[in-house]
């Protein structure tokens, strides 16, 4: 499993250097943001803006799906984090306002007591709402996963939530 942690966190930060050379969208003083996300997960968000168009997302909170998927989830709720690379559009909608679609690709982890500890791959799809004149984003997006390990399979994640940048 650490070595597919260690494979997301390579790939982001090989992301991360492609600078994008865009029109300048978010203010360089605050390119860090922390709220919260209710969902699958619940829990706090941050997103750390590394150019105009691409952030680093992430997320830690706990998940009350049953993951696997089994029939028998016994009540037991689960430790979620998850990092995603996104990159944003802020010309796909026309508005006064600043509404990015963003889509971006990320790992996930979650741990439960007795269980073991599953790795996923996710692909995140969202939408936000950044005022012009305001430090904070909500946000509504969309993660289908991979499960890698402790067995394959299919789930999606999907969360509202609000971010205040400082």
């Amino acid at each position: 499993m650490k070595q597919y942690l260690m494979a997301t966190i390579a790939l982001c930060l090989f992301l991360a250097a492609q600078d994008s050379m865009g029109q300048d969208q978010v203010p360089s003083a605050r390119k860090f943001g922390l709220g919260v996300i209710i969902g699958e997960p619940t829990g706090l968000s941050a997103k750390y803006w590394t150019s105009s168009t691409t952030a680093f997302d992430f997320a830690l909170g706990w998940g009350f799906v049953n993951e696997n998927n089994d029939g028998n989830d016994n009540g037991n709720s689960w430790v979620h984090f998850h990092m995603d690379y996104l990159w944003h559009s802020f010309e796909a909608i026309s508005s006064t306002e600043r509404f990015p679609l963003y889509y971006g690709v990320g790992g996930r982890v979650n741990a439960r007591e007795g269980d073991n500890t599953s790795f996923a791959i996710r692909g995140v799809l969202g939408i936000a709402w950044m005022p012009r004149d305001a430090p904070f984003d909500l946000f509504l997006e969309l993660a289908p996963s991979l499960r890698l390990t402790e067995s394959t399979g299919f789930a999606i994640d999907g969360g509202l939530g609000g971010r205040y940048y400082f």
